[in-house]
């Protein structure tokens, strides 16, 4: 597999460093049921067949951190942003 980093380009997948999924929201320490929240948050995830959105970390590279979409199926790479870009907006390379 292959990941077209948006500085790097295209490198090999050995260079990347997967880092969990993309769609999580850390849950608010301060909510009465926070400890319910942080075991779900830990412990529960879903098993996504298809499209689905990944943190990767360029640690052979750049050392940029990026949000990939990735179809889990087929392990087609389907879009790879910048994490800030994709979670903030903010302008990309």
């Amino acid at each position: 597999m292959r990941i077209c980093c948006p500085y790097c380009g295209n490198r090999d997948l050995r260079e990347f460093v997967y880092l969990g999924d993309a769609a999580l929201k850390r849950p608010d320490p301060d909510k009465p049921d926070a400890l319910e929240q942080f075991t779900a948050y830990v412990y529960q995830r879903d098993n996504t067949a298809g499209a689905h959105r990944e943190f990767w970390y360029h640690a052979g590279g750049c050392h940029a951190w990026l949000v990939v979409t990735r179809n889990t199926l087929t392990h087609d790479i389907l879009a790879v942003e910048s994490a800030t870009q994709a979670l903030h907006g903010a302008a990309g390379p």
